[in-house]
């Protein structure tokens, strides 16, 4: 055996498991942040991604309704037997988590999205929720906010029509949206959690639109990078970026396959699964 040059240290094999797929769902496009983290960790991850463009918005239904929804879409997901599923949506989250915990634990682990409250209050603040307008205000965040941020001064922004205008990939509109709800962002913020999936794909935008009231960036905390992390961890597996991109991309709309929808593509995290993999359908 050759041996090394002093001083060199010998690397330890990377050692994979077997495969690993990874289902996300959402009504539409906004689970792309938390995929593109996962295909980040994982390159060598088969990835699922279920979507309702049949039903969506999810936002605007009743929480039974977009619970039925998002067992649908969940059910379609989980006929290709993934070993996790990610819910990719805030507000699914919210309303239907329990009912597909009931429905599809312990065989197959639901991790939920939320919103990054308590790393972002951790930091001091003030700090601002930019959410949903049916998120905003809601018990369910209140409680968050209660739990994790009552020392910190926190500001809930209605983000008007934003997800949807992310969703369509309409810049003018994101461009509103955006000035909109950073004109309701007090001055002193130093911090906003993006408490919608959709907004993680602007997020350069937001940063841009909410000056920081003092020498360093204004910090944004989404919640791809700790859901995706959370998912490996239900399953034990452990990050490992340097491994082969070799994972698949299946694409499930309301059911059926097809291809990423083509807002997708205008973003970089679709960017980056279209350059991975092209999507296919995949058992």
């Amino acid at each position: 055996m050759r041996s090394l040059p002093h001083g060199t240290a010998r690397q330890r094999p990377i050692v994979y498991r077997g495969r690993v797929k990874i289902a996300l769902m959402d009504s539409g496009i906004g689970l792309l942040a938390a995929t593109a983290a996962v295909r980040r960790l994982r390159p060598d991850a088969d990835l699922v991604l279920s979507l309702d463009p049949d039903g969506m918005p999810w936002g605007p239904r009743t929480p039974a309704d977009l619970t039925r929804r998002a067992l649908a879409v969940a059910e379609a997901a989980a006929v290709h037997r993934p070993d996790a599923l990610i819910v990719g949506c805030n507000t699914a989250t919210v309303h239907a988590l329990t009912a597909l915990r009931d429905r599809h634990e312990p065989d197959l682990p639901v991790v939920g999205t939320v919103p990054a409250i308590k790393p972002a209050a951790a930091g001091g603040g003030p700090l601002a929720i930019w959410a949903t307008p049916a998120t905003t205000g809601s018990p369910y965040q209140r409680d968050l906010i209660k739990r994790f941020a009552a020392d910190v001064t926190v500001t809930e922004v209605p983000c008007w029509g934003l997800a949807e205008a992310v969703e369509r990939a309409d810049d003018t509109a994101i461009d509103e949206a955006v000035a909109a709800a950073a004109a309701l962002t007090p001055d002193d913020v130093t911090t906003v959690v993006l408490g919608c999936t959709h907004y993680e794909l602007v997020a350069d935008r937001i940063r841009a639109a909410v000056p920081s009231p003092g020498p360093q960036p204004l910090a944004l905390h989404g919640s791809a990078g700790a859901v995706a992390a959370q998912a490996l961890r239900r399953l034990g597996e452990q990050p490992a970026p340097d491994a082969p991109a070799t994972g698949s991309l299946t694409v499930l709309l309301s059911g059926r396959p097809g291809p990423l929808p083509e807002a997708a593509l205008t973003y970089p995290e679709g960017g980056l699964l279209q350059a991975a993999v092209p999507a296919r359908t995949a058992q």
